[in-house]
């Protein structure tokens, strides 16, 4: 079996530049990045990819260097009063950098409104071959994994696919029996970490445990491993947070001990999946 792959998340190295990024991969061990073309709060660093050509140029330069690429790229968000259409430029830079997979989030209550928006989204991305994958979080009204796998379904796009980051998955109370019974094609890519297994009481907390305190994949009380069995073989962005341990050690200091964590879980995942005969 071949070894599992591994993106460098953005919120793993929140605010780092992203030609400064792709070098922190290839330095730490990673396979890919997972970049942010488009801020998600009013309140974080931002990058000029759609007005500097200089930027995805250097990017580009640096992954041509370094031999890493993007596995997949944030945030399309769609909420009632958005148009799709204004995600065209967005679509040719995420491509120029040869992205794979794009992030969407649909903030809406209107499933049927959203399932239309989706199938937009992806027909746009289709052309250059990249998947739409649908993120569900707790405390948006795609609130969890049944939420996420509706709207996919009525778009009916052969590049949606619905996006497992373990911690929502995980806030969400969603079934893992429902998980187990999807079709392999709609997993492109997991995002990958692990967290306390007490869940913060209001909204506000799980939104800043989710941007700020995430932990290590299997350090912490999440359970993983049968989430992680019921998941086809994929890349895996690990996508851990953590203000306090970033500043503490570094970005790239961190990045590397985020990746051994990951490494030393998915091996003793399959080490035990092996030995009791489980495989997905």
């Amino acid at each position: 079996m071949s070894r599992p792959e591994f993106s460098l998340a953005y919120l793993t190295a929140f605010g780092t530049p992203p030609a400064r990024m792709v070098e922190i991969a290839a330095e730490t061990g990673y396979d890919y990045v997972s970049l942010r073309l488009t801020p998600v709060t009013d309140h974080e660093p931002t990058f000029p990819f759609f007005t500097e050509p200089s930027v995805v140029a250097d990017v580009k330069a640096h992954m041509a260097d370094t031999g890493i690429s993007v596995l997949d790229v944030e945030l399309i968000r769609v909420g009632p009063d958005d148009d799709p259409a204004d995600y065209g430029r967005f679509m040719e830079v995420a491509s120029d950098l040869g992205a794979r997979h794009l992030i969407m989030q649909l903030p809406d209550p209107d499933r049927s409104r959203a399932a239309e928006r989706f199938a937009q989204i992806c027909r746009m991305a289709s052309p250059h071959r990249m998947t739409v994958d649908l993120e569900f979080i707790p405390w948006s009204t795609t609130e969890d994994l049944a939420a996420a796998v509706e709207i996919v379904t009525k778009a009916d796009q052969s590049n949606g696919g619905v996006l497992i980051d373990t911690l929502h998955f995980a806030r969400s109370k969603s079934s893992l029996a429902d998980l187990e019974m999807l079709p392999e094609h709609l997993f492109n890519f997991v995002q990958l970490c692990d967290a306390p297994f007490e869940a913060p009481r209001t909204h506000e907390g799980l939104i800043n445990a989710a941007r700020t305190a995430r932990s290590l994949p299997g350090e912490a009380g999440l359970d993983l491993r049968p989430l992680v069995e019921a998941i086809p073989t994929v890349p895996y962005s690990l996508e851990v947070p953590n203000d306090i341990m970033r500043k503490d050690l570094g970005v790239e200091e961190f990045a590397r001990r985020v990746l051994r964590a990951g490494q030393t879980f998915l091996a003793r995942d399959e080490a035990e999946s092996a030995g009791s005969g489980q495989h997905r």
